[in-house]
């Protein structure tokens, strides 16, 4: 799997693209906010992203600005999102009604997921206080401090490999509005490198009051997510349960299924998994007489064999 097509929206807004080849002021289609998308080609770029940013905020009223989707800057295989950074916070007083961010929105064509260098994302908390969604895409050099953050709803952030402090550092931080939580976890060949331990905190919902989505996919453990997560005590607070695009085979299945109940959950998705046809009747049985919406997919996850050794793969990994 790979990251084919731009987001065409963004916080529940239409994403519109910000000419950076004009002076003009952009047209915006039909009537009301929109969630800008400023971006620089990746290769061969005619500006940096700072100068990108500055010519839009001196075209469109920043103080209206709702959502910001960051696509490329130059270079984004060798050069950090780390100017992207600065230069969002140093304006931080010029979009006081910012209540969405997405770095790094770019597909494979723009750059590979676990190419895109990134930087330390913590100061776009610390500038927001405001925030509600924050989404980062690429998990090569990122970083995270643990925050306390008041008004943060939804995290995003999507690898081919998530590094185990960044891992640490979510479940460390305070998030009391949180409701979605999402982390794609996945590879150790692209810096992945936590264990199940490490979202033991996430696990236990003690600062996640309000967490009723969690996403914990892409994983080359899923099997032992799955197991704790089977005996989880923010389980029943939740409302849609994602552990999708890893390695899941019966021996996580059989942890859910014989595990705390999950026939509250709306959904369960559980795609790109390596499952038997049996244990895919099993979960059938157990959860959709209830309600629950599954998603046990796994056509496009298959077993290569070499030298006697079967190989398995994330979704998501380059």
């Amino acid at each position: 799997m790979t990251i084919n097509d731009l987001q065409n929206e963004f916080h529940g807004l239409p994403v519109v693209e910000f000419p950076i080849d004009t002076d003009a002021a952009p047209a915006v289609p039909g009537q009301g906010p929109v969630a800008w998308r400023i971006t620089v080609p990746t290769y061969e770029a005619p500006m940096e992203w700072p100068e990108a940013f500055a010519k839009f905020r001196a075209a469109v009223d920043p103080s209206s600005v709702q959502a910001i989707v960051v696509g490329g800057w130059s270079d984004p295989y060798e050069e950090s999102s780390a100017d992207v950074v600065a230069a969002l916070a140093a304006a931080a007083d010029e979009l006081p009604a910012l209540r969405a961010l997405f770095l790094g929105d770019m597909t494979f064509e723009d750059c590979e997921i676990s190419w895109i260098v990134q930087s330390d994302v913590t100061p776009l908390l610390t500038a927001f206080p405001r925030l509600e969604h924050l989404g980062v895409r690429g998990g090569t050099q990122l970083e995270l401090t643990p925050v306390r953050h008041e008004n943060l709803r939804s995290l995003v952030i999507e690898t081919g490999g998530l590094p185990a402090d960044v891992v640490r550092a979510v479940a460390a931080s305070d998030l009391p509005a949180l409701t979605d939580l999402e982390l794609w976890l996945g590879t150790e060949e692209y810096g992945a490198d936590s264990t199940v331990e490490d979202l033991a905190p996430i696990l236990t919902g003690e600062k996640l009051p309000r967490l009723t989505r969690l996403a914990l996919s892409n994983s080359e453990y899923q099997n032992d997510i799955a197991a704790a997560v089977a005996t989880a005590p923010i389980v029943p607070q939740l409302g849609a349960l994602d552990l999708s695009k890893g390695i899941l085979q019966d021996t996580g299945a059989e942890a859910l299924v014989a595990g705390q109940s999950l026939t509250h959950l709306e959904s369960l998705d559980l795609h790109h998994n390596y499952l038997s046809a049996g244990m895919r009747e099993r979960l059938r049985a157990a959860l959709e007489p209830s309600g629950v919406q599954l998603n046990l997919d796994g056509e496009d996850a298959e077993e290569d064999e070499y030298d006697g050794t079967i190989y398995r793969s994330v979704a998501v990994s380059e």
